[in-house]
């Protein structure tokens, strides 16, 4: 049990340490289309499901999201 609830903290660190570092470098003219972001959304489901089903969760929406699909996430003038 001891172990589940630090792979928890570890990819809650790890989501946190991207939208603080990583996020804010990529080009601004990319944003993400649902709300709350990937990245919340994936903090979310950990927090709700666990380290198991809340994964499985996150990736399903980032599959969904693509964010490799730029021209879907292009915010257009």
């Amino acid at each position: 049990m001891k172990f589940r609830k630090f792979i928890l903290f570890f990819l809650i660190k790890l989501i946190r340490f991207y939208q603080k570092k990583l996020s804010p470098i990529k080009p601004k003219h990319i944003k993400c289309r649902f709300h709350p972001t990937c990245s919340q959304y994936a903090i979310l489901s950990l927090e709700k499901y666990g380290v198991r089903k809340g994964t499985i969760k996150f990736l399903q929406r980032l599959w969904r999201c693509r964010p490799d699909n730029y021209d879907s996430c292009i915010d257009y003038p």
